[in-house]
């Protein structure tokens, strides 16, 4: 099956950056505006990209916290449906879900629910995701599980904390995490960004600490769609970096700000390509 290429609409996605700063910036409606231009099963890889934020918004519903975060596919009201019965959330997470609603059940057995729930949805998040036809998608989920791994590993290393209890789904990756005794785990020839990683767990500025981390990121969906122009995977990429910008205009607005600028830099590179 040949991909969709979408060629207005990448040309046109200079116009948010331009009419965007840090007092108007609307990733939701960014991303509401591009649903709308994609087929049935682009926009559905689109949502499974924010999913993610379904995931937080549902451990966060669940432990009776307030934050809700508006990237996500559902509304907080629209959740609360969910935990109680659920019928549009994707049929892992859904599953996921109603095996913590029920933990004697066969379902709940064969989850395993002895792990947090947030650790249960996330793996099968990230399970679901990497099953996905969509190329951007499958590697953005291998790598963002896999750095949030690392990040999580060696935050519990420094504490003496069992890593078992801070990493997420299973593989090669998470087996070196749990057995290797060496500073980088034994990942740097698989991981290039491992020693980064490392590093900006160890700074101590809070907010310098995640700047690092969303960097790595934003790098890695660059670099996923380093070669396609038109198609999903380069829409894919925008979105999340349009969700880090989104995430720093909370947090920093000058460093959101900034963020929005490169991107803004990065697509005009893209008009010398013909």
């Amino acid at each position: 099956m040949f991909a969709t290429n979408y060629y207005c609409l990448v040309a046109g996605l200079r116009e948010y950056a331009l009419d965007s700063d840090s007092k108007g910036f609307d990733a939701a409606a960014i991303v509401s505006e591009i649903l709308e231009e994609l087929t049935a099963d682009d926009a559905r890889q689109v949502r499974l990209l924010f999913g993610y934020y379904d995931c937080g918004n549902l451990c966060a519903l669940r432990a009776g916290r307030a934050a809700h975060n508006p990237l996500g596919n559902f509304s907080r009201e629209e959740l609360e449906e969910e935990l109680k019965t659920p019928r549009r959330l994707p049929g892992a997470l859904a599953d996921v879900v109603r095996a913590y609603a029920d933990p004697e059940s066969e379902l709940a057995e064969r989850i395993g629910t002895s792990q947090g729930f947030e650790r249960s949805l996330l793996a099968a998040y990230y399970a679901l995701c990497e099953r996905e036809g969509c190329r951007f998608l499958r590697g953005w989920a291998r790598f963002d599980r896999n750095l949030r791994n690392v990040a999580a590993a060696v935050a519990a290393r420094a504490a003496q904390r069992p890593t078992d209890e801070a990493v997420v789904g299973g593989g090669p990756v998470v087996d070196q995490l749990l057995h290797s005794s060496a500073a980088d785990f034994g990942l740097r020839g698989e991981l290039a960004y491992v020693d980064a990683v490392i590093a900006a767990v160890d700074e101590t500025n809070l907010v310098e600490k995640e700047r690092k981390i969303d960097l790595i990121r934003w790098n890695e969906a660059v670099e996923l769609a380093a070669f396609d122009y038109f198609d999903i995977n380069a829409v894919l990429s925008y979105l999340a970096r349009i969700a880090l910008v989104a995430r720093w205009m909370r947090l920093d607005a000058v460093r959101g700000r900034e963020l929005f600028d490169r991107l803004v830099a990065d697509l005009d590179g893209r008009e010398l390509i013909k």
